[in-house]
């Protein structure tokens, strides 16, 4: 059995590897020297050019990325790595919660110093190369340090106690991981912007004046309780707009990045904004929340089913039966009902975009969002021409020229 699943955890990596890069080819298929007929009037030739010459840019690097991170994984399965890491874990802790933090720990870490090169590279060469960076050295070794600082305090504790529930509960795990990964996932939707985001980025509230009262204005007549309106100083990182929306109750809050302000006009902010309050109204936030939580109970239940076989850290090379190993084993050949359940959550979540575009055009003005969806996907150097096999794989949003599509009919 420890053979069978060894091997197909060496090929399911290469599978999976092997299924992206045909979805990068056939998206590749899609461009072209011209400016497509579709895409005249929403960006000329030279904006059309740098699209394609960003996106290349960036699957080059994904691909070596991506190449280099598959043939370590493969190295550590093919010569039991796992079972090594587990080995020195196990030497310096005989307590198995505290050789599981160790082991993630060494592996996390590892795989952050592996990936930093990658990061350097996009964000100092490409990003900057196509005037999105602004992100200084300090900022980027900062971020890295706030990343395993949280890490430390909230991610080691939780894996700590999920552990700790394992080794006490048995079989019976499953439903108490479950609620207490539930419960967190609650807790850090609530306070997200309150607890973690500030420690990235500056937040204030937006300033009184014309586009704050415009804001206030639409939520105040769709019936929309919004007080907290803030501005997020995104322009300390890159050039790249957005907007979000996050939180329950009294603590929801919509999101602009001061680089919003830049690219839109006040009424184009307000469509967007009136796009995300559409989430809202539709209760795509909750949908979205109860699916994650369904999806990660059936995981923890799967994972129970086989937790405690020896044949999982077995076909990592090691004779000792661990959470920690079986979690990994276990992570890999989850590896084809997770993309299953991407596509469905990929399909709900596009569903759900073009829901709030209606509820956008239907309650603020269509042709106005129409606009800041083009400005935005030629600002932020979008793909406006992917494949639909590469859409239905990857994308949780639609593409523009479907989104203007459905904007055209309301």
């Amino acid at each position: 059995m420890s053979y069978i699943l060894f091997i197909l955890i060496l090929a399911i990596p290469v599978a999976g590897f092997a299924v992206d890069r045909y979805l990068d080819y056939l998206n590749s298929t899609m461009w072209s020297d011209t400016l497509p007929d579709k895409l005249k009037g929403i960006c000329d030739d030279e904006e059309y050019r740098k699209t394609q010459r960003y996106n290349k840019d960036n699957k080059r690097l994904s691909l070596w990325s991506s190449s280099f991170n598959l043939a370590i994984v493969l190295a550590m399965i093919a010569s039991g790595g796992f079972a090594f890491t587990d080995s020195v874990a196990r030497s310096l802790s005989p307590n198995m919660i505290i050789t599981a933090l160790i082991f993630f720990g060494i592996l996390g870490f590892a795989s952050d110093i592996i990936n930093i090169p990658f990061g350097i590279y996009d964000t100092f060469v490409i990003e900057k190369k196509y005037g999105f960076n602004k992100m200084t050295v300090s900022t980027f070794i900062t971020d890295h340090l706030k990343s395993w600082l949280i890490a430390i305090l909230i991610g080691a504790p939780l894996l700590g106690l999920i552990s700790w529930i394992y080794y006490k509960t048995g079989k019976n795990f499953w439903i108490f991981a479950w609620i207490v990964i539930t419960v967190f996932s609650v807790f850090i939707n609530f306070f997200y912007s309150e607890i973690i985001v500030p420690l990235f980025n500056k937040q204030t509230p937006l300033a009184e004046g014309s586009l704050r009262s415009k804001i206030e204005l639409f939520a105040r007549d769709k019936g929309f309780r919004l007080k907290n309106i803030y501005v997020i100083d995104g322009s300390k990182r890159s050039t790249k707009a957005n907007a979000y929306f996050s939180g329950f109750g009294p603590k929801k809050r919509i999101v602009l990045y001061d680089t919003l302000e830049n690219d839109l006009t006040e009424e184009e902010i307000v469509a967007v904004l009136a796009h995300e309050v559409g989430h809202y109204k539709k209760k795509h936030v909750i949908v979205n929340l109860v699916i994650s939580v369904f999806l990660t109970g059936l995981m923890l239940f799967l994972f129970s089913l086989v937790s405690a076989s020896p044949a999982l850290a077995g076909a990592l090379g090691s004779e000792q039966a661990s959470f920690h190993l079986g979690l990994i084993a276990f992570g890999i050949l989850y590896t084809p009902l997770a993309l299953i359940t991407e596509l469905l959550t990929n399909l709900i979540s596009r569903k759900n975009e073009f829901a709030a575009d209606r509820f956008a055009g239907e309650n603020f003005k269509p042709e106005i969002l129409a606009k800041a969806l083009k400005k935005l996907a030629v600002k932020n150097l979008s793909n406006m021409l992917p494949h639909p096999a590469y859409v239905f794989f990857h994308y949780s949003h639609p593409p523009l020229l479907k989104r203007l599509e459905k904007l055209e009919g309301i």
